[in-house]
């Protein structure tokens, strides 16, 4: 069997390394053969982490290459398409291009609350329903989450598969000191879009500042907060995991939005397969991910924040009962040892007709 990735990403973004890439070695070994052609490379990514947007010709030949990606689809059984075909191009003109050719949708983001509740009416009327007409013509949609999910059931697809963003822990090693033998750090992953919800912790983290000493430690983004002593980090690839490990409270705070309803939680994956207590905004898929007083703790007020980050700042045995179960709860669910082969065999069930497609 052959599928064509279309993934929104090269290796650099973190959605289509997570949802894609780090499956390929898997599918393999199951007679799957990948193709990638990703939508924006990790050049293109990195230009517009530097530079704030894509440049033009960036952006013409990015849809040229896609555009040519398509065109070659006969030479796959499967198609597989991480959110969408073409950004803001006509759900019609997609349709076409994938004509004849069943395809699987991805999800981990509610990608389509970028069309339905735009600030412009226009864009809601003309492409409010786009990502719903491609979910209704896909064989199969996989969803990072219940969110995702549901909508992709309202939407008309025929099958839905909700599988969660999981992490290689061949990568990550899980903590084995708690000892306050240094300042202790709290740390949050991120990118330099995603950044911004540290804003809203500006004041719960001076208050604990004026009382504890700690440090934040921030992988992948670069913020100013008052009073609180920040590290901030560059993310790599290939240090990301042990940069976690050498903390010892891992955060995620989101806003109450439709967006951030679909998120998945990635980042507390990241922290409790490493053995770190976390603190999170019950929102979205936090709520599935967190087990309230055994792997973490909730927090959707200031005052919560507070009260939740220092019991743990001031608790050592409470870090490392809460980090350990973390750690077995990913390695039960959230890891791709256990949910490769999964997909692999949903990928043969869906492929074709063909009999030597099915298990």
């Amino acid at each position: 069997m052959k599928i064509l990735f279309l993934t929104r990403y090269g290796q650099q973004g973190a959605s289509s390394r997570m949802r894609c890439f780090q499956f390929l070695p898997y599918l393999n070994d199951f007679g799957i053969e990948s193709v990638v052609s990703p939508f924006f490379d990790d050049r293109s990514l990195k230009n517009k982490y530097q530079s704030g947007r894509y440049s033009w010709s960036d952006l013409l030949f990015i849809y040229w290459r896609r555009t040519t990606a398509l065109l070659g689809k006969n030479q796959f059984d499967l198609v597989w398409i991480e959110k969408e075909v073409l950004p803001w191009l006509p759900v019609s003109l997609e349709l076409l291009l994938l004509r004849g050719k069943p395809y699987v949708m991805d999800f981990d983001d509610a990608i389509f609350h970028d069309y339905d509740c735009h600030r412009f009416a226009w864009v809601r009327r003309v492409y409010g329903r786009k990502i719903d007409c491609l979910m209704a013509g896909a064989r199969l949609v996989v969803a990072g989450n219940r969110y995702l999910a549901d909508r992709a059931l309202a939407s008309g697809a025929p099958r839905v598969e909700v599988l969660p963003t999981v992490v290689d822990l061949a990568r990550y090693e899980a903590k084995q000191a708690y000892i306050d033998t240094r300042k202790l750090r709290i740390v949050w992953i991120g990118s330099p879009y995603t950044v911004r919800y540290l804003l809203d912790l500006a004041e719960p983290l001076a208050v604990l500042a004026k009382r504890h000493t700690f440090m934040l430690r921030v992988i992948g983004g670069a913020i100013s907060l008052p009073d609180v002593d920040i590290e901030s980090l560059p993310w790599s690839l290939d240090t990301e995991a042990a940069m976690i490990a050498e903390c010892d409270i891992g955060i995620m705070p989101l806003r109450d939005t439709p967006w951030e309803q679909g998120k998945c939680a990635y980042k507390l994956i990241q922290y409790m397969a490493c053995g770190l207590p976390t603190v999170a905004t019950p929102i979205g898929a936090n709520r599935d991910v967190v087990l309230e007083n055994e792997t973490g703790f909730f927090a959707d007020t200031s005052a919560a924040w507070v009260e939740k980050l220092e019991v743990l700042l001031c608790d050592t045995a409470l870090r490392q009962r809460l980090g350990q179960a973390g750690r077995l709860r990913v390695e039960a669910d959230y890891c791709l040892l256990q949910t490769a082969p999964g997909l692999a065999r949903i990928f043969l069930d869906i492929g074709g007709d063909n009999e030597t497609f099915r298990v």
